[in-house]
């Protein structure tokens, strides 16, 4: 069952990076404001995503945050490259490095997560606690954001996302995981939950991408979205954590991979604008002096 969520959850992933590729072309072409909605290609890709996000929903009822939500970093190495080429050019090579050391950073480091499958349980108050805390990230978030532009501004954003983006995951968690045959469960003020924290990470999404620093966005969203699932399954389902004192020089190995990874995308160049085509028309030579003396 373990094996058949993470399967699933690699081909959400997959459609998820896509998606966000081509919606991070048309945020940086129309900014992150309504006229987004008249993009055929922004609804492309939001539909894309969310096929993506349905199938990580299902993979999520199947198996563990803990074993389901790293899965998604590994798309970092393909999302990164797929933006490069919307944008008519070549990745960067600072682009490419940068992807495969988030991405073996992270994984390496929920890896080091023990898989074990607890039937989720939460409770209103934990629940509650919860959105509060996520909340509370994103303001500060925004706040920090609003002072900063470039590379700085995408990943603040990017957090914010990222935190938003956890918990929805977490209450899929909760309530796909906690069915257990019985549809009535569906019943609960969980489920309303999951759209609406939904809706306010795509939202935060589109600011992140239309930054212009695709590489740093992602990333951000990537990293910081497993590592709060990771945290909430532990705290507040019961999930496990490595406790071992082995772990411990990996997970700072890999935590500095994933830290130097972050640093070389967000000293990249951004894309501000859809590649202009080329004119074929030539221009018309100037007269010459010769000619101005006839």
């Amino acid at each position: 069952m373990t094996w058949a969520g993470m399967l699933i959850a690699l081909v959400g992933a997959l459609g998820y990076a896509l998606g966000a590729a081509l919606q991070q072309y048309e945020a940086v072409a129309e900014g992150a404001s309504l006229k987004l909605v008249k993009r055929p290609r922004w609804w492309v890709g939001g539909v894309i995503a969310f096929t993506g996000a349905c199938l990580h929903a299902v993979a999520l009822s199947m198996a563990p945050l803990v074993a389901v939500q790293p899965i998604s970093v590994a798309t970092l190495v393909f999302a990164v490259p797929l933006a490069a080429f919307m944008f008519g050019r070549r990745p960067y090579r600072a682009e490419i490095l940068g992807s495969i050391a988030v991405a073996v950073g992270l994984l390496w480091l929920m890896l080091l997560v023990p898989a074990h499958h607890v039937t989720p349980r939460l409770s209103d108050g934990a629940a509650l606690g919860f959105i509060g805390v996520i909340g509370a990230i994103v303001l500060v978030a925004q706040l920090l954001a609003n002072r900063m532009h470039g590379p700085g501004r995408a990943l603040l954003l990017a957090v914010g996302a990222g935190a938003v983006t956890a918990s929805v995951s977490t209450f899929v968690r909760v309530v796909g995981g906690g069915l257990e045959g019985d549809w009535g469960r569906l019943l609960h003020w969980f489920t309303l939950a999951v759209p609406v924290l939904l809706v306010c990470a795509v939202v935060l999404l589109q600011h992140s991408y239309a930054v212009g620093y695709f590489g740093i966005a992602y990333a951000g969203v990537q990293v910081v979205d497993p590592i709060t699932s990771v945290l909430a399954g532990a705290i507040l389902l019961g999930e496990p954590l490595p406790t071992s004192p082995s772990t411990a020089v990996p997970a700072l190995l890999a935590g500095a991979l994933t830290i130097a990874g972050t640093i070389t995308l967000g000293r990249l160049a951004p894309d501000h604008s859809r590649p202009k085509p080329v004119d074929a028309t030539p221009a018309p030579r100037p007269l010459s002096a010769t000619s101005d003396r006839t």
